[in-house]
């Protein structure tokens, strides 16, 4: 049986850690497919220096698999890895104007002197989005590909009962909800809950509280988190950076939650297709917020042509997308 290794150095469950869980299931059944982790050890809570301690795990492993997966870290080592196999490179997304300016020159400098030039060594190249597929094809790369996310949609069919249970839980009842995302800056959340702070509304954020806002903050299962998306009025998703995709934008779109999102990157493909509302200018989200809150039949037909449009995405596609490749690359 053919061996793949899914190389992941974060241990965060953001849509990137989801995905590789994805194709390592869809791989694992007809492939021995398995997560090879380099996550740091020592200094997880360090940000500038937990990236550099899983290199070097990364740069000393020494394993043989017919494929090898990797992300934008993970190639950075390419070329010195002691590690044996064809290679193909996932990448969501390359924009780090989220991150914090001290860091963000050192990662241009990896993207700009090692990550470009190492990338052409890969065998394949995989984005989910048009956006992010379209962009290394116009720098003259070959063998791109885009395998969009595949989603289970019996996850989706939560009850109303369970939103009202969920409401009263979180003492979210009386006023609309407005999620306004992840709780970290590259989200938006300090521009969106400065732009929306005056409205008689719930303004939520999950996960983790990377930066300290007023708003509400609950750190979820997937469930919660589902139940909280359901229960919002309105999820805004106002990105700060060229995102691959935005799940939490699709997620909303399959409970049939009205999204308003800055449209970056492969985000903009997903907001456009499922006739939500892109905004452009922090400046108008208020006066756009507003409007919808005010409009019930709005955010009706919104929620009903996001659906129709999400549920779309399948796993059952998905499946079929990467054993298609996968095949196609070891044969």
């Amino acid at each position: 049986m053919k061996k793949i290794g899914i190389i992941q150095i974060s241990p965060k469950r953001y849509g990137g850690i989801i995905y590789n869980k994805w194709i390592k299931d869809v791989l694992s059944e007809n492939f021995e497919a398995d997560l090879v982790k380099v996550e740091p050890k020592y200094f997880k809570k360090i940000k500038y220096l937990k990236i550099p301690e899983s290199l070097i795990y990364l740069s000393k492993l020494k394993d043989e698999k017919d494929l090898w997966i990797r992300d934008f870290y993970s190639t950075l080592t390419l070329p010195f890895d002691k590690i044996k196999g064809k290679n193909l490179v996932i990448l969501y997304h390359i924009d780090f104007s989220g991150f914090p300016l001290i860091s963000r020159p050192i990662f241009f400098l990896l993207e700009k002197i090692f990550f470009y030039h190492n990338l052409k060594k890969a065998d394949t190249i995989v984005t989910i989005s048009e956006y992010w597929k379209n962009y290394f094809l116009r720098r003259g790369y070959q063998n791109v590909y885009k395998i969009y996310c595949g989603f289970d949609l019996e996850n989706f069919s939560i009850p109303e009962e369970e939103v009202l249970e969920f409401k009263k839980k979180y003492n979210l009842e009386g006023k609309p909800i407005l999620y306004i995302g992840n709780c970290q800056k590259a989200k938006g959340v300090v521009e969106s809950y400065k732009a929306l702070k005056d409205l008689d509304a719930y303004l939520v954020t999950s996960g983790e509280r990377q930066v300290k806002i007023p708003a509400k903050n609950f750190d979820l299962g997937y469930r919660g988190y589902l139940c909280l998306l359901k229960a919002s009025s309105i999820v805004i998703t106002m990105s700060k950076f060229q995102e691959g995709w935005c799940m939490t934008t699709h997620e909303a779109m399959l409970l049939k939650t009205p999204v308003i999102g800055s449209g970056l990157g492969g985000m903009r493909e997903l907001l456009e297709k499922g006739k939500q509302i892109i905004c452009e200018n922090y400046k108008d989200l208020k006066k756009i917020v507003e409007s919808l809150l005010a409009d019930s039949d709005r955010r009706k037909k919104m929620g009903e042509d996001g659906y129709n449009f999400a549920k779309t995405f399948t796993k059952e596609k998905f499946k079929e997308a990467w054993l298609d490749l996968v095949k196609k690359i070891l044969e």
